[in-house]
């Protein structure tokens, strides 16, 4: 069986919530607001389909993590929520591929959020931010992490 998108952005997603490893880390950049997990959600949305995006897929992170806890001999609460979102642009994704094909492991783009079990309250909303490679690249991917940056403090303020 091959894998699917939607199997790859949520190992991804699941990577990048769980914070798998210093480099990954290094590359997300976040924002966080005390209130409420779905005001913030509705937010994240209403800020994507404000650009004229629609949100492609949610991922449930934190269903998924209470569902194989104790299969993994962890029943350890993380999250009180925590779901990511995948979304693309035609036009900036056209610019990101056109510059190196290779850019395509960047699509779709992915934002998530969380709320912590040990801060409820603080909703934490986020992006890994692509790196550039040549320089064509750079232009196009500077354009998709301002979108990304954007919808994110947007969600937040």
């Amino acid at each position: 069986m091959q894998p699917t998108i939607v199997t790859g952005a949520f190992v991804l997603g699941a990577m990048l919530l769980a914070g798998a490893g210093n480099a990954v880390a290094q590359d997300l950049k976040t924002y966080s607001k005390q209130g409420s997990y779905e005001d913030v959600k509705f937010e994240l949305n209403d800020a994507i389909i404000r650009r004229g995006l629609a949100v492609d897929y949610t991922g449930h992170i934190n269903k998924m993590l209470e569902r194989t806890g104790a299969d993994v001999g962890s029943n350890k609460q993380i999250y009180v929520n925590a779901e990511f979102v995948l979304f693309c642009s035609a036009k900036l994704s056209r610019a990101m591929v056109e510059a190196d094909p290779g850019n395509l492991g960047y699509c779709p783009y992915v934002v998530f959020l969380y709320e912590a079990a040990a801060r409820p309250g603080e909703i934490v909303v986020g992006y890994r931010r692509p790196a550039a490679g040549n320089e064509a690249s750079k232009q196009a991917l500077a354009a998709i992490d301002a979108l990304l940056d954007g919808i994110v403090k947007e969600a937040v303020k």
